[in-house]
């Protein structure tokens, strides 16, 4: 489709629609047209035409984009800002019957409004939908944010959980070096494609829509480099070591992601950086683990402490000490919980959770088996197994 047909096609009409339709009400619009006009729905002749219309039309509207810059053509267009060329009158143009030796497309690739260095003209409103728009592109691609960078680290299980700053070495692609990032050798430059001229892409048409592919002459960069730097052959791309300090905070749990805003790769041409993720992977410690953000224990006591009860030290992941009470009669792998001595948190401390298991003796003394049975003969317990028996 050339740019003039573009313009000539009232596409809120196409929808049913007023100019200052809504997002919404274009997408409502675009559905129940295409429903109806659905080839696989719709066998008449003139459907397969009607749905190509109704879909052109919200392919331009239902982009922010796209809808400001047909708007803005438009409202060039009907206000006769375009009159007296190529002989447009009759189409919709002032000023009909006019001949000029300069035509439609000439027009827009030559007017400038304003826009420095030759920028801005009217060429690019038109650059995203029929694949010209040189400035467009550029534009889009010299701020472009850098790409995210994931890493991994593995920390002790007590630096997981009191916090600890990390050094993380990071290697990635940058500009090189000797062309600082333009692919040519040191005193030339890279010169416009001749094909594309600059823009990157080419313009086919197929029936009546446009579209665009990369140049193959330079292949989609714009440019081509008669005389490669001999460092990166002309790729522009070298290659950098940094290392990052990246913080980990209190309380990471294994297997976390920790996001680092702006340390991932560098934007190109003024954009922002891309962010680094952290995996956190926490080593098993000999006395602690965690039961969610809660630290946990297992604290060894004896059959005499279980029976009748005692008052036990408890290590804590400080360094320290803390007193528990295990009342007597304590049965092996009861749990207790001992309140703000577990982790410290951005939120507050967690619990430290203690669960005591009672120890067997082994290889006890002729006394102290003697003792045990005077023990059983005096307490008579029972047998504890007598509810094990099979019912019928």
């Amino acid at each position: 489709m050339s740019q003039k047909d573009w313009l000539e096609k009232d596409y809120y009409a196409v929808l049913g629609l007023k100019k200052d339709a809504t997002d919404d009400q274009i997408k409502k619009a675009f559905r129940k047209l295409a429903r109806q006009y659905h080839p696989d729905q719709n066998k008449s002749p003139e459907a397969e035409k009607k749905f190509k219309d109704v879909t052109e039309a919200h392919d331009v509207l239902a982009d922010a984009k796209s809808r400001q810059e047909y708007d803005q053509a438009r409202s060039l267009y009907g206000s006769g800002g375009f009159s007296g060329f190529g002989g447009a009158g009759g189409a919709g143009f002032p000023g009909g019957g006019r001949s000029s030796s300069a035509n439609f497309e000439d027009l827009f690739s030559n007017l400038n409004f304003g826009g420095a260095g030759g920028s801005g003209g009217i060429g690019d409103i038109f650059g995203g939908l029929f694949g010209g728009g040189a400035s467009a592109r550029t534009q889009a691609a010299r701020s472009q944010r850098g790409s995210d960078v994931e890493t991994e680290v593995t920390l002790t299980f007590r630096d997981a959980a009191s916090g600890v700053m990390v050094p993380v070495r990071l290697s990635a692609d940058t500009a090189c070096s000797a062309c600082h990032g333009t692919g040519a050798k040191a005193g030339t430059a890279p010169k416009m494609c001749p094909d594309c001229h600059g823009s990157g892409m080419t313009a086919r048409a197929t029936g009546s829509f446009g579209m665009s592919s990369p140049c193959p002459t330079c292949h989609g960069r714009g440019v081509v480099i008669e005389n490669p730097c001999p460092v990166c052959l002309g790729s522009g791309v070298g290659r950098s070591n940094r290392t990052v300090q990246v913080r980990i905070p209190a309380g990471v749990a294994d297997g976390q992601r920790i996001r680092v805003k702006g340390k991932g790769l560098a934007g190109s041409s003024g954009g922002q950086a891309g962010d680094l993720y952290v995996v956190v992977h926490v080593s098993p410690d000999r006395l602690f683990a965690r039961s969610g953000d809660n630290l946990t224990i297992n604290v060894p006591v004896t059959y005499v402490e279980a029976a009748l009860g005692a008052e036990i030290g408890v290590p804590t992941l400080d360094g320290g000490q803390v007193r528990l009470k295990v009342p007597a009669g304590t049965k092996s792998g009861r749990t207790f919980r001992v309140k703000g001595r577990g982790l410290e948190l951005k939120k507050g401390a967690t619990d430290l959770l203690v669960t005591v298991n009672v120890v067997v003796p082994k290889g006890l003394s002729t006394a102290a088996q003697e003792a045990l049975r005077a023990y059983e003969a005096l307490a008579d317990e029972g047998n504890p197994r007598v509810d094990l028996k099979p019912g019928r």
